[in-house]
């Protein structure tokens, strides 16, 4: 899957190692995509959907970031000659706060010889059924559809792009897409100062990582990539900037992750935080007190959109053929209905940090801790209840062992967070539900036949994600009941460095992939039980997988290392930092 991604905390693009602009949402990441080409082209035709820049004799291409940021290079060589293509998304800091539009910038320019080229830009509305109305400037192009305009305000020829005419590329072009407004400025000027202050801002940002001796490379990439999956009108998380590219071939584990788990962004949060960027978990925490006030005390779904909302009514959009034509394409999400009894304590374990962090000028004082208590008690009163559990399965309900874990960890943080504020009655309390929700799962969730934690409650079946019972301190890494649980679940559920997610059939049969997190977990509690070595070596191979921009999908076929899922995966990247800062070693030990 070699697609680069572009942003800015507010809108997300995807751009080919062919330099074509192949996924945007307007006017932010769930909205509708203008350019959907990575799903097919709708009722259009082929090209449909999508912003590309062909070199008319191409023989290779070459893509990279400009370091430590969010600006792409693609670069198209041909015998002709060679073409650079800039994309980025302009964020910085003007007049006081973050400029960060609902548009993409592309600088395309000649590096040698003397190319040809054709523009083709082609974007559609209505998820691929509705062709956009044209109308022309002397230096702009608008795209109407329904509700919803675009423009295009350009230095090169309008006629040429219009026409998609092959044309020599004997300077630079400038193209800014995005609202339906008049620049200010000439494209080449506006451009240009835009690049050079987005370049400023992501190192600047960059710069202050505290980064992990070893793999910094990695690390740097994946901190910026969970970086443009926040929305940061609002302080939400996204899983991953597409929908619907399956989890297997034709498969139709076909998803649209484009909203909010309370899961997924508190992993994203938690390791952000731990490289020292400290706005995220701000801006996440206001999300998600917003979230605990919309409550009052009740039910919390595990999926909301990015700005709160809580109907994700699933659909599907018939027009597109789905990624490599294997639909189907879905918008929503039926997850926003299931009973996930985790969430609650993802709430709590996302927002307990804020709570000990001195770096941060927020209100997270008793008042705040009340505020989180009720959901302490969701999570007391349905530990040892049934739910869809973290894999959402749609047709079963068991006690799932991850499930109660997170339950027992809202307990634990809410415990901790009374001691931290001295209400020793409330810490007294919250430490007596914790324990006795630890004392349920150990003894409910050992399988004597597997030699394991199970899956569920009174299980036998094996799932990667009883490993997270290590990793959120529910038991110490060293007692043999974990030791041996590391052991089964790689012997059954391993594949190499890859791991499957669990080993039972679920609603459209066994897995078939590798999922990417699962292997992360994995190496994060071979870590813990003192395999360094073993750990090393898969988190290698796991490097070895993501694409040639350091960027990773949900899904590996561990038979071939294709990518699978949707991209990119945040829970991905959330272990290539997470597996950097456990195993890298301290460059006081390389000298």
């Amino acid at each position: 899957m070699n697609l680069g991604v572009i942003g800015n905390c507010s809108i997300a693009a995807l751009v080919d190692d062919t330099g074509s602009m192949n996924w945007l949402c307007l006017p932010r990441f769930d909205g509708v995509p203008v350019f959907h080409a990575l799903l097919g082209h709708g009722t259009g035709k082929p090209g449909d959907g999508a912003f590309s820049v062909t070199l008319e004799d191409l023989v290779s291409t070459s893509q990279s970031y400009e370091e430590n940021s969010a600006v792409l290079r693609t670069v198209l060589h041909g015998r002709s000659g060679s073409v650079e293509i800039v994309d980025f998304s302009p964020r910085f800091e003007a007049k006081g706060r973050m400029f960060r539009p609902q548009t993409v910038i592309r600088r395309i320019r000649p590096i040698s010889g003397w190319p040809r080229i054709r523009v083709c830009l082609r974007p559609r509305f209505d998820w691929g059924e509705t062709a956009p109305a044209i109308t022309r400037g002397s230096n702009h192009m608008r795209f109407v559809g329904p509700g919803q305009v675009i423009r295009l305000t350009t230095d090169a020829p309008i006629d040429h792009v219009l026409d998609e005419r092959v044309f020599n590329l004997d300077q630079p072009y400038h193209f800014i897409l995005g609202p339906d407004e008049s620049l200010a400025e000439q494209p080449a000027e506006m451009a240009d100062n835009f690049l050079e202050r987005t370049l400023g801002y992501w190192r600047a940002w960059t710069r202050r990582l505290a980064v992990p001796f070893e793999w910094q490379e990695a690390v740097i990439r994946a901190a910026v990539t969970l970086k443009l999956c926040s929305y940061e009108p609002t302080g939400g998380i996204v899983a991953a900037i597409t929908t619907s590219i399956p989890e297997a071939p034709d498969s139709g584990r076909n998803w649209d992750y484009r909203f909010c788990w309370v899961r997924d962004a508190f992993f994203t949060v938690r390791a952000l935080n731990s490289l020292a960027a400290t706005r995220t978990l701000e801006n996440y925490f206001r999300w998600l007190m917003n979230l605990v006030a919309d409550a009052k005390g009740g039910h919390i779904q595990p999926v909301l959109g990015v700005g709160l909302e809580t109907r994700l009514t699933e659909r599907v959009a018939a027009e597109l053929q789905g990624y490599r034509g294997m639909g189907p394409v879905r918008v929503g999400n039926q997850a926003h209905e299931h009973l996930q009894h985790d969430t609650y304590g993802h709430v709590i374990m996302g927002a307990a940090p804020a709570f000990f962090d001195r770096r941060l000028f927020m209100n997270t004082g008793v008042e705040a801790f009340r505020m989180l208590e009720p959901l302490g008690e969701q999570a007391w009163k349905l530990h040892d209840e049934p739910d869809a559990g973290i894999w959402e399965l749609r047709t079963r309900a068991r006690i799932h062992t991850s499930s109660s874990t997170i339950c027992w960890a809202a307990c634990d943080r809410l415990a901790k967070i009374a001691e931290h504020l001295a209400i020793d009655d409330r810490a007294t309390f919250w430490r007596a539900r914790a324990d006795r929700i630890r004392m349920a799962i150990l003894t409910h969730a050992w399988s004597e036949k597997r030699q394991a934690f199970a899956e569920s409650f009174g299980g036998q079946t094996l799932d990667a994600s009883v490993l997270l019972m290590g990793e959120v301190g529910l038991i110490p890494p060293d007692d043999e009941r974990f030791v041996k649980t590391v052991d089964a679940l790689s012997a059954s559920l391993g594949r190499g460095a890859f791991m499957l997610r669990y080993e039972e059939a679920d609603d459209f049969g066994e897995p078939e992939v590798g999922f990417n997190a699962c292997a992360f977990w994995r190496i994060d509690a071979l870590a813990r039980i003192g395999r360094h070595g073993a750990a090393r070596e898969h988190f290698q191979d796991l490097l070895a997988a993501r694409n040639p921009l350091g960027l990773m999908s949900e899904d590996s076929d561990f038979r071939t290392g294709a990518p699978w899922g949707n991209f990119p995966q945040t829970y991905s990247m959330v272990g290539i930092i997470n597996g950097a800062v456990r195993l890298s070693r301290s460059w006081e030990s390389q000298v």
